[in-house]
């Protein structure tokens, strides 16, 4: 559980503890959100001094290339005024919380794809408690993988952000020796 305050966890830090779920306090915007298994996360790193210096226009920009990914799989994802996220059927599905360092932007979205929501229970996601979330599983009429999900938020975002996609199956190619 990712934590930037911590009025909307609903039970006490040792208990969550006891269930083996790490709280973790981050600097990010937003309130509380859950990161685990299920989930597409994107933490794009954005410098936004290429782009518009516009951190609004950012956000906005992650919803509508994650509502573009959504709709490919036929669902009709929506954002709600006044708060940041994907929704579907008043189901929050996706959540959204950056932070922008010298304009350069980190953390990003996390999208519920098969998320167990039995951890749900234990925040107000985002500080929201009148609407429940959700999974984009819950919604379709076909098996979905994570990996086709996150290919297509991949394909998305390089579109809108107007970038290429690489495939890279060697991470030590990116990091490099480090001896």
């Amino acid at each position: 559980i990712l934590l930037r305050r911590c009025y909307s966890l609903r039970i006490s830090p040792d208990v969550l503890s006891d269930k083996g779920i790490d709280l973790c306090e981050i600097e990010r915007g937003g309130d509380i959100t859950f990161h685990g298994p299920g989930q597409a996360v994107l933490y794009p790193i954005v410098d936004l001094q290429h782009r518009e210096k516009d951190v609004h226009k950012y956000l906005r920009d992650l919803e509508r290339f994650t509502i573009e990914a959504l709709g490919e799989l036929g669902l009709e994802a929506t954002v709600k005024d006044g708060m940041t996220g994907i929704w579907v059927e008043d189901h929050k599905v996706g959540a959204i919380g950056v932070a922008v360092s010298r304009w350069v932007t980190y953390h990003g979205v996390a999208l519920n794809v098969d998320t167990d929501l039995e951890y749900f229970k234990l925040i107000n996601p985002c500080g929201i408690t009148d609407y429940p979330v959700g999974t984009i599983s819950q919604f379709l009429d076909k098996e979905i993988t994570l990996g086709y999900v996150n290919d297509l938020l991949s394909q998305h975002f390089a579109r809108v952000f107007q970038y290429a996609v690489e495939q890279i199956n060697d991470v030590e190619e990116i990091l490099g020796d480090n001896d």
